[in-house]
């Protein structure tokens, strides 16, 4: 029988290192900028604030097991899906993909900016920026 074991990640809890506080200010950028563009867009703050916290609904996984939970939020926080709905939007000319694609990144931003990385399968507390 082969048994396969989680990676130990052994982070501290609050540390704020070099690279972290880059992490950090990178995500602030992409914060600023989504709400920035958001704004220019015209887009409703009422819907902005209303969509925010929807990405969190990829850590609903987290119900079945760990594994299951940091896939499917690491899936819903990855830069990469709001650049391509942004990307397809805008050439499509959709104004309301483009504006949901910033409240997604200025999700993403947000919660990386508070310490929210991306999850490692062994619990949600252990993430790429620290242990929350």
């Amino acid at each position: 029988m082969i048994q396969t074991a989680l990676p130990t990640v052994n982070m501290p809890t609050r540390a704020l290192s070099l690279p972290n506080i880059l992490l950090r200010a990178e995500s602030a950028a992409v914060l600023i900028g989504a709400l920035a563009l958001y704004a220019h867009q015209g887009g409703s703050w009422g819907t902005f604030i209303l969509l925010l916290l929807v990405p969190d609904l990829s850590a609903l996984g987290y119900l079945v097991n760990p594994r299951i939970g940091a896939l499917g939020y690491n899936i819903g926080h990855f830069y990469v899906l709001p650049a391509l709905l942004l990307a397809l939007s805008w050439n499509a000319g959709w104004s309301a993909g483009i504006q949901l694609a910033l409240i997604w990144f200025a999700h993403i931003g947000m919660d990386r900016v508070i310490g929210y990385g991306l999850k490692y399968a062994i619990e949600f507390k252990s993430t790429h920026l620290q242990r929350v």
